[in-house]
């Protein structure tokens, strides 16, 4: 196993890393769309109930990074795997788009539920202090929806362009690569009697 690794093709590698980046970043904002949410402290005041917003804890934002590498991790473990298999190439293609896919499967439900868990806007500043408001509820997650999606299409598109472009790469070997020329014959040696003829005295 180690010398087909050593000695296999290291492209299916190469397309997986290279598809990983923009996954990830797609993996982590709508990672942070299904997991943030604000540290809330609540408390009683004249008999009404109070609350105050604050930052994520540290413990959401570790979970929102895990969650956000586990899908590139398995896409590269993936194609580490396919370099061992014939047209691994197009397998990693093939994984890199479910990835996509599977990643943003519930966008506007983490947006809404993300915007609900924010009524005040990712800034935490409530509209009535119109001087310090800069983000209105439900503003954020409409750009980070849009940007997960964006780079769901450009992981789509690079894993269909690359399997397009090793398609046509092969085709062209195949039905317009040079044929090597045919190895002319070795000449044959003549072959004749033995001179009956005397040498002169």
């Amino acid at each position: 196993m180690r010398t087909r690794l050593r000695h296999g093709p290291r492209a299916p590698l190469a397309m997986g890393g290279l598809m990983a980046v923009p996954l990830f970043f797609c993996a982590l904002m709508a990672a942070s769309l299904a997991l943030e949410k604000p540290h809330t402290i609540e408390w009683t005041s004249a008999g009404k109930l109070q609350t105050t917003w604050h930052p994520p804890t540290s413990a959401t934002e570790a979970r929102i990074w895990l969650w956000a590498l586990l899908p590139p991790l398995l896409l590269l473990v993936f194609a580490f795997g396919a370099m061992l298999v014939p047209y691994g190439f197009y397998l990693v293609c093939g994984a890199a788009i479910v990835d996509a896919l599977a990643v943003t499967h519930r966008l506007d439900r983490w947006a809404a539920h993300h915007t609900a868990r924010f009524p005040n806007g990712v800034d935490l500043i409530p509209p009535s202090n119109a001087a310090s408001d800069k983000v209105a509820p439900g503003e954020w997650e409409g750009k980070a929806r849009d940007t997960a999606l964006s780079l769901q299409y450009w992981t789509i598109g690079i894993a269909v362009a690359g399997a397009l472009i090793v398609t046509a790469l092969a085709v062209r070997r195949r039905w317009f690569g040079r044929k090597p020329a045919p190895v002319p014959a070795p000449p044959i040696e003549g072959v004749h009697a033995p001179d009956a003829t005397l040498p002169p005295l």
